[in-house]
């Protein structure tokens, strides 16, 4: 988050039927990418036994939560989307359309007031983009990449989904709440205040029972109960001045890993237990967490000095570090959908970066609106999506 605005204020059951009609009669790939019964070989029979939140897609596999991540293997209901990169401009208060194959804005879309993030819904039909200080959301419809009517939502930070479709969660940053509300009218269901300040982002346990979820100005996490909409854990970060940003779950599912921008690397959290994390140095301004399609690696951008560093989940460390040529503030941003590039805003710089997976090379740099952050690459591999700037499963 800008340091500008810390200025300012310092469906369920039918849903999972609509998913396995929408499988019938494809390919085994396309069954087996959406988790219907015709696809269901022994493991994910195994796979399927996992406990998760009642009314959620089975578990594909319990050793990786990624595997309906895998390159182009795109849902039914986004196939015919053409490619594009979402990138919300929270100064100008747009939203710059790139067509990832010529690197150029084909379109610039008037939005809200402070554009944070561009966050796919649970059912990925839909985008939303997050006005947080103009305290609305806009629906892009990406077949199209039209705009429709906004709906009031107050201080809509970031939006994550609950594993089942049923709710959206307004990360409420200022307002100092989680809310639920109905995922697609976005009604107000349950406001569940919190003790810490700046709430931002989160990411889901394997089996969808909770999720962990970083508090950037007070430096503290939250451990939330999926189903009963209630914290049940808090802590604060061994680390004065601590300014968490993205969550994202080890592919076992046995970790989190928490960026943090101030003390300069990740927080590796064991979510089960929700003890004192470990702590590993990436880059200064620690900043996104992307993970590869093959669940491998993970992209961490460091926008503090224009850096991204690898880590290998396997041998749970960095391996390497890729830096922008020109320097520059790599932030929140996506993989495409065949894995081959990775998308990041540029926050202080007005551009964005194209980023060659396999190399490091720096691909193209495009210029943008002002303050460029959560961008969304879409349409991306996954059955449903759990919000943010695209996290699917």
């Amino acid at each position: 988050m800008q340091r500008t605005r810390i200025a300012h204020a310092l469906l369920a059951t039918a849903v999972l039927a609509a998913l396995a009609g929408c499988g019938s009669g494809a390919s085994h790939r396309t069954d087996e990418a959406l988790g219907s019964k015709a696809a269901l070989a022994p493991a994910e029979k195994k796979a399927a036994a996992v406990q998760g939140l009642p009314g959620m897609p089975p578990v594909l596999d319990p050793k990786d939560v990624y595997a309906a991540d895998r390159p182009n293997r795109l849902a039914p209901a986004v196939r015919d989307f053409p490619s594009r990169v979402y990138v919300p401009n929270t100064n100008s208060n747009t939203v710059s359309v790139i067509d990832p194959k010529t690197y150029e804005v084909i379109e610039t879309i008037p939005v809200g007031e402070q554009p944070q993030h561009v966050v796919p819904s649970w059912d990925m039909k839909t985008l939303w983009v997050n006005n947080d200080r103009g305290n609305t959301l806009t629906p892009i419809d990406p077949r199209t990449g039209k705009a429709g009517k906004t709906v009031d939502v107050h201080d809509p930070y970031n939006l994550y989904f609950t594993p089942n479709g049923k709710y959206a969660i307004v990360m409420a940053s200022l307002d100092r709440e989680l809310v639920f509300r109905d995922a697609h009218t976005m009604k107000r269901e349950k406001t569940v205040p919190v003790s810490c300040y700046g709430v931002n982002h989160a990411d889901f346990s394997l089996d969808g029972r909770y999720f962990i979820v970083s508090c950037e100005f007070s430096g503290e996490l939250l451990k939330v109960d999926t189903e009963r909409m209630k914290v049940i854990g808090q802590q604060k970060l061994p680390f004065h001045g601590a300014m968490p940003q993205d969550v994202k779950v080890s592919p076992d599912g046995k970790k989190f890993y928490i960026a943090d921008m101030m003390a300069d690397g990740m927080w590796i959290l064991d979510g089960d237990k929700f003890t004192k994390p470990a702590f590993l140095p990436t880059g200064k301004g620690c900043h996104g967490l992307y993970v590869s399609r093959d669940s491998r690696e993970m992209y961490i951008s460091n926008r503090g000095e224009g850096t991204v560093s690898v880590f290998d989940f396997a041998r749970d460390k960095v391996t390497r570090k890729w830096h922008l040529p020109d320097g520059g503030s790599p932030d929140m941003g996506g993989v495409s959908a065949d894995g081959k590039v990775l998308w990041l805003s540029g926050r202080y710089n007005s551009e964005v970066y194209a980023i060659d997976t396999r190399t490091g090379k720096q691909l193209a740099r495009i210029k943008v609106g002002s303050g460029p952050h959560g961008l969304a690459v879409y349409p991306q591999p996954g059955r449903y999506s759990l919000g943010h700037t695209g996290i699917f499963r």
